[in-house]
């Protein structure tokens, strides 16, 4: 039974993306390509390794073990290329970070761009998740770092601060909610949203808080960015939930109203988490440094 490293990570992929389709694009392979590499691992091993469905994809059980070790092979030989790198005239190596919707878009591109120019060998790989789904993932050691919402439970994780922002209203300056102060989530559900594509992971958090209200999110429209959010926000076409510090941004330049949300959930306290800081291989290690910093 011989699997290599593509299989691995290929395997790896369709189980987080709970589709072959879905991890073969991940893994920038073609899809025939992805399902005969399948097919051959189940052949080779003589047990299905994923039972399928209409919903996707799932592991079997000879498939969660192989998951298991997968990881930890792809996680060692990382670590060998980064140590053997030393010798080949500087380290070199890739870490993989999961982020929230607001660690992504408000605060990331900044924190990253100063650790990426100091570390020219190193390439990020920086997805999008949701905060409890990041958890899991880290913990697993499907991914070196994530960035999650304080509120998450962590479990076992390391964790460290990384920053602070609350989730606001947005609305057009003449709607009746600009002159309020402060509103809660389950009042704003009255109204049409203006919000993110359905795979951000806010989008789908603020469709089961509204779920948990019994309450339908009416979206009108759905944007790829926070910024694009707000011109449509602007213009009358709904409302719209988006950080604060984006919303004091955009207040710049378009006439908006900005009213605070009431609910607990509204304040994001944003952590950094990891499995151990002992385990981490050194550039992920020196990345915690610098989002710390």
């Amino acid at each position: 039974m011989r699997y290599d490293l593509t299989d691995l990570r290929l395997f790896c992929e369709i189980v987080e993306a709970g589709s072959i389709t879905g991890g073969a694009e991940r893994s920038a392979l073609a899809l025939a390509a992805a399902s005969t590499r399948i097919r051959r691992m189940e052949e080779a091993l003589g047990a299905a390794l994923l039972t399928r469905s209409r919903q996707g994809v799932a592991p079997t059980e000879a498939g969660r073990t192989l998951l298991k070790h997968a990881r930890t092979i792809l996680a060692q030989s990382a670590r060998l290329k980064e140590d053997l790198g030393a010798f080949a005239g500087g380290l070199s190596g890739e870490v993989r970070l999961l982020a929230n919707t607001n660690a992504l878009t408000e605060f990331l591109p900044e924190a990253l761009s100063s650790f990426l120019a100091g570390h020219p060998q190193v390439s990020v790989d920086l997805e999008e998740r949701l905060s409890d789904e990041i958890v899991g993932l880290v913990a697993e050691g499907a991914a070196d770092i994530g960035i999650v919402a304080g509120t998450v439970d962590v479990g076992a994780l390391a964790t460290y601060p990384f920053r602070s922002d609350r989730f606001v209203v947005v609305t057009a300056a003449d709607h009746p909610l600009a002159t309020r102060g402060r509103v809660g989530f389950a009042e704003v559900l009255d109204g049409e949203f203006v919000g993110l594509e359905r795979s951000s992971s806010l989008q789908r958090f603020l469709a089961a808080r509204a779920a948990r209200e019994g309450r339908p999110l009416r979206l009108r429209v759905q944007l790829r960015s926070f910024d694009a959010v707000c011109r449509l926000v602007e213009c009358g076409v709904g409302v719209g939930v988006v950080p604060e510090t984006t919303a004091r941004r955009a207040v710049r330049t378009m006439n908006l109203g900005v009213v605070e949300l009431a609910d607990d959930w509204a304040v994001r306290e944003l952590k950094i988490v990891v499995r151990a800081e002992a385990e981490l291989r050194p550039y992920a290690r020196q990345l915690v440094d610098s989002l710390r910093a």
